[in-house]
């Protein structure tokens, strides 16, 4: 077949790999960076020492934080234990934009200039919370590629501001409403995280243009590929020329079905859900304590994976039959089995569960989680409960409703036909080499919002 994207000709491109130091951000490129080795491409990551034995495991060269700090998802409450302390979620939102984010973009920013010095790379290609975008494209003049691994978060005259966890409206009120809060937003509630990185970028002799944190990342990048599809994120008449839709990103898996994992009391129930709250989150009576308790004792399965978190004491306290409790159960081998999954909303876990067709119940407030669950509640996709902390009778309502109502499975069930019909990583190739290279003459690319023409 004619290779009319020039993707062939990406072998020998260097092409440099960052990510903001946490699963969520790191995952979901790990299959770009596997398959553009494949086709040639030198591919290299810098990252945190924590990803070392995972990018080791992709055989991707890796260099590891110099001047950056390590603060990284196992040791956040170490480095900033004042963090825990804070309960107003637009406060902790704020206090991680400035310490996770703004204040380690210098950081970054010097250890890739080192990294260029003995690996001129082509193009980066980076998580869109990467803060060092606009050094790496405006000061190195090198194209970067951003890969939206949380819901959009460009403001919109169409929209309430990103970070609010907000949806939405139509009326001529909501509206309104929607105008004012976009002025609060940025004026007010994010002032002092946008005044931080407008004076970091103007000592780097960076224009901003008065683009807010939520804003800054999209409009730099060359690109800003973003995982999902339209039918999972609000419309927009304004959307952003430089945003383009690539499908779900997925972990790469080596897809080993030697050893799969089977439990027998998945012959034995008519109702299972799988329940999770992630690896970062480590206080287990937010979500898993409340699921267990008000789920034990009844006739649907419950297959647990507590990411490593308390397991043992969990297992001690709930031994009840209906409950399967693990550190790790792969999802992509006990999803087909379930009727349904709870989540506090990682963005990732929750393109799994659409992918495989299952209704949600999602539970998630900090880290950005409240949008992610927002718009699974817009869609109805599943039932967003607008909190970390669910009583037993919100999970037990919320599981009865999510199975028993066939509107949630046919919405998720469109959406995962949406996803399949998107190829992420060759999407991905195809924008590489159109960044990489000339067009072709004998070919015209026409944009959409969903998709690709080659003519």
């Amino acid at each position: 077949m004619k290779d009319t994207w020039g993707i062939g000709s990406l072998a020998g491109k260097k092409i440099l790999f960052a990510n903001f130091p946490a699963d969520g951000h790191f995952n979901p490129l790990t299959g770009i960076a596997v398959y553009l080795q494949q086709l040639g491409c030198d591919v290299r990551w810098y990252a945190a020492q924590e990803y070392a034995g995972k990018i080791k495991k992709l055989s991707i060269p890796h260099y590891p934080f110099q001047k950056a700090m390590e603060v990284t998802g196992s040791n956040l409450e170490q480095v900033f234990p004042e963090r825990k302390q804070i309960k107003n979620a637009v406060r902790k939102l704020n206090f991680d934009i400035q310490h996770l984010f703004i204040m380690q973009a210098e950081e970054y920013y010097a250890d890739i200039l080192e990294i260029n010095q003995t690996f001129p790379f082509d193009l980066l290609i980076c998580d869109n919370a990467f803060t060092a975008i606009p050094f790496i494209k405006d000061k190195m003049q090198k194209p970067v590629i951003a890969i939206g691994v949380l819901p959009l978060t460009e403001t919109s005259k169409d929209l309430p501001p990103a970070g609010l966890g907000i949806t939405p409206s139509n009326t001529f009120a909501g509206k309104i409403k929607q105008v004012l809060l976009r002025y609060l937003t940025k004026q007010v509630l994010f002032k002092g995280s946008n005044r931080l990185l407008y004076r970091i970028m103007e000592k780097q002799g960076l224009e901003h243009h008065n683009h807010s944190v939520f804003d800054i990342g999209i409009k730099k990048s060359s690109l800003l590929l973003q995982s999902g599809t339209p039918s999972f994120e609000y419309k927009r008449s304004d959307l952003g020329k430089n945003i383009r839709f690539i499908g779900p990103l997925l972990p790469y898996s080596t897809q080993k079905h030697n050893q799969c994992w089977f439990d027998e009391r998945l012959k034995q129930y008519r109702k299972i859900v799988v329940l999770t709250q992630g690896t970062v989150e480590k206080d287990v009576t937010k979500l898993l304590v409340p699921t267990l308790e008000s789920l034990k004792n009844t006739d649907t399965l419950v297959i647990c994976t507590t990411g490593g978190s308390q397991t043992h004491e969990l297992k001690t306290a709930y031994p009840h039959p209906n409950l399967i409790i693990e550190d790790f159960i792969p999802f992509n081998e006990v999803m087909p089995y379930a009727h349904a999954y709870i989540t506090n909303g990682g963005y990732g876990g929750v393109m799994l569960g659409i992918e495989n067709k299952l209704p949600l119940v999602v539970a998630g407030v900090h880290e950005g989680k409240n949008e992610i669950c927002a718009r699974v509640g817009y869609f109805n996709l599943g039932i967003n409960l607008k909190t970390e902390r669910p009583n037993l009778a919100q999970i037990r309502h919320a599981v009865e409703n999510v199975i028993g109502n066939p509107l949630y499975k046919k919405n998720v069930e469109a959406l995962s036909r949406e996803f399949a019909r998107y190829n992420p990583n060759e999407l991905v190739a195809r924008y590489v080499a159109e960044l990489l290279e000339p067009l072709h003459e004998n070919r015209i690319i026409k944009r959409g919002i969903n998709n690709l023409v080659v003519i």
